[in-house]
């Protein structure tokens, strides 16, 4: 089972920040989780919200901002907002690295800047996946670029996941932990998936998960798992 750190070691650093990246490689993971959306300047920016007011010292929409606005912020008065090429370069293939289309138009870019990595920094196709709830991304990604795996993300039907999955070639699901049923997981495995799930942080929790054939565990905590 591959333990996955929730945008980075969410549990001990702030969520998706170099720093918090690098406790996850620490921590001996087998991949990291992240989230991207795309700036006004077109960098490929590493942020979970929208919206900047929740973590950092700025207010707006991220998508919105240059590059050179959103480095004069900081997260929580001490971390930077990276790029995911400074996200890359700090993993350099230490761990495989979980690629969440957040915002809008990110499959373009991002299937740009992997298949750089692929063929130009000795990255490899399958040290990747890229995932995202939304069927406008994850239909556009697919015809990108298919030599990348690809994830559906869902906290509402495995049932409706395993249908885009199948639609889209991907090659994995990625459902929230309690959606999880002896049944569902049985059926996805035999439409040839792979199980992710998230976002699993209690002992209990993830004693109850380890029961089903899954294939890793997205946690804030991931030395737990």
């Amino acid at each position: 089972m591959q333990k996955i750190g929730h945008r980075g070691a969410k549990g001990y650093v702030v969520e998706n920040t170099l720093e918090s990246f690098h406790k996850a490689i620490e921590l001996n993971v087998d991949a990291i989780e992240l989230d991207v959306h795309i700036c006004k300047s077109g960098e490929i920016i590493v942020f979970h919200d929208f919206t900047l007011e929740r973590l950092t010292n700025g207010f707006g929409e991220i998508s919105k901002m240059t590059l050179e606005e959103l480095n004069q912020l900081k997260i929580r008065e001490k971390h930077k907002i990276p790029t995911l090429e400074e996200v890359l370069d700090l993993v350099d293939k230490k761990c495989n690295i979980n690629i969440e289309l957040k915002g809008h138009n990110t499959a373009k870019p991002v299937s740009v800047l992997v298949e750089y990595y692929v063929n130009h920094k000795k990255w490899d196709y399958s040290n990747f996946i890229i995932s995202s709830f939304q069927q406008e991304e994850l239909s556009n990604f697919c015809k990108f670029n298919p030599k990348i795996p690809l994830a559906v993300l869902t906290q509402a039907s495995v049932e409706q996941a395993i249908e885009w999955a199948i639609e889209f070639n991907a090659d994995y699901i990625h459902p929230h932990f309690s959606l999880l049923t002896t049944d569902n997981c049985s059926f996805a495995k035999q439409k040839g998936l792979k199980i992710n799930t998230w976002t699993v942080n209690e002992a209990l929790d993830i004693e109850y998960i380890k029961k089903f054939n899954i294939d890793g565990i997205i946690s804030d905590f991931p030395d737990r798992i």
